[in-house]
């Protein structure tokens, strides 16, 4: 079960780390399981086209108008990037390498404060630009999208044997 938790944890940093920006494509999302299972290289950064599904999934689930579009990715794209910032110092401070129990602890809890800080900053942030209905639609795209990479990731791996 720790391994499955570290694996967890690994996929999910990767997908925040990896998000980058990109050109909307018209007509490319056909639907995630079908973009996720092509392979290949694309010369780009890895996780490049993952962070590209991410956005075309999020696109198709949010029904943006092209100003809403030109407003939303650059603020997600801020948003995205802080919130990895901080889960990075708390991972760092997860490390086996921290001495002091009771300042890790609470490091953690202040990490833990930041994050929320960071998404309650956010979300007012997106409410000028998007309706309620659709930040909530995003809230719970982001859920659902890191759910099935996750289970097509753990599908992967059983089908390799491990």
């Amino acid at each position: 079960m720790n391994k499955l938790a570290k694996f967890i944890c690994f996929i999910i940093f990767v997908l925040g780390v990896s998000y980058h920006a990109f050109a909307q494509v018209p007509g490319a999302a056909q639907g995630l399981r079908d973009n996720y299972q092509h392979r290949g290289t694309t010369g780009k950064q890895p996780g490049s086209r993952l962070a590209l599904i991410k956005k075309e999934f999020l696109s198709k689930q949010l029904n943006l108008t092209p100003e809403e579009s030109k407003k939303f990715w650059p603020l997600y794209r801020q948003y995205q990037q802080q919130l990895i910032n901080i889960r990075r110092l708390k991972r760092l401070n997860s490390s086996d390498a921290q001495a002091n129990g009771t300042e890790q602890l609470k490091k953690e809890l202040y990490y833990e404060t930041e994050m929320v800080n960071i998404r309650k900053r956010y979300q007012e942030e997106f409410l000028k630009i998007l309706s309620a209905e659709k930040v909530s639609e995003l809230y719970k795209s982001e859920r659902e999208f890191n759910d099935e990479v996750i289970k097509q990731l753990s599908e992967r791996s059983e089908r390799a044997g491990n």
